[in-house]
């Protein structure tokens, strides 16, 4: 029986996912909010799930990141397949409790965070998967190491893809270093699919966004599927390094792919989270 664990997962693409890799498997959901959980897992465990845990964490906190992964140590010796799903948006600059701005850091460094901590765990469990829910908008980001977190020129958009740009920079980095243990790291776009997230947008872009949704975006259950293809599907047990969109590999931006680069954010990332 493989264990599961997938945070972002109390409704969209993430409960979506988790209700398809439910039968027979041990899912675990990481979200904020436990009456949420409570309902998520209700309904994950009415899909044919052996056994459904739930862990609450707040992302926009590392000290609430390290609690979780604490949780998991203690909790679960081995994790098959370990899905980074938790995102969101900020229309203004916010800064976490930690000082730094919230996109960045719900989006790159609390899953930088726990995917750091739990890697010898995913190591020992080989062979094992790791996905980031990364984005197309990783195709617009930049990566201005002397401005990372947005002090000037702030926007709602740039802020996103710049994340998601580090999500595929990491996890080129992360396969690169795993290559050869049994783990393999892979990112992918689940298209644009019309959840919640888009609630934080600007209120002025919120019309034509759900003209957009209506009109243009995937359901959250083609989305999570999506997701469950890049963290089950038997053809990419031994695929890794890789970026996909509709559940084929494509070649991520030029920056996605300058190694400097992906090595100097880990080393910023390291600097910032302090993984253990």
């Amino acid at each position: 029986m493989k264990t599961i664990l997938i945070t972002g997962a109390t409704a969209g693409i993430g409960l979506e996912c988790a209700t398809r890799l439910a039968p027979d498997s041990n899912l675990v959901l990481v979200g904020r909010s436990l009456p949420k959980l409570d309902v998520a897992a209700r309904r994950v465990g009415d899909a044919g799930a052996v056994r459904v845990d739930t862990l609450v964490a707040d992302f926009a906190s590392l000290a609430s990141v390290r609690e979780l992964v604490e949780q998991i140590r203690a909790s679960y010796d081995r994790i098959d397949v370990l899905i980074n799903n938790a995102g969101t948006v900020y229309a203004d600059r916010t800064e976490t409790v930690d000082g730094y701005e919230a996109t960045f850091a719900v989006n790159h460094l609390a899953p930088y965070l726990l995917t750091q901590s739990l890697k010898e765990l995913m190591v020992a469990s080989a062979p094992a998967r790791i996905v980031f829910t990364a984005s197309t908008g990783h195709y617009r980001g930049s990566m201005d190491f002397d401005d990372l977190q947005y002090r000037s020129a702030y926007s709602i958009m740039k802020a996103y893809s710049r994340s998601k740009l580090a999500n595929v920079l990491y996890m080129r980095s992360l396969a690169a270093e795993l290559s050869g243990t049994g783990v393999t790291v892979n990112a992918l776009h689940p298209g644009m699919v019309a959840t919640d997230i888009w609630d934080r947008a600007p209120w002025f872009a919120r019309p034509l966004l759900a003209v957009v949704k209506r009109m243009t975006m995937i359901s959250p259950e083609e989305g999570g599927r999506r997701i469950a293809y890049v963290a089950s599907d038997p053809a990419l047990a031994d695929v890794t390094g890789q970026y996909f969109e509709d559940n084929q590999i494509r070649e991520p931006s030029p920056v996605a792919q300058d190694p400097s680069v992906a090595q100097r954010l880990m080393r910023v990332s390291d600097s910032l989270t302090d993984p253990r």
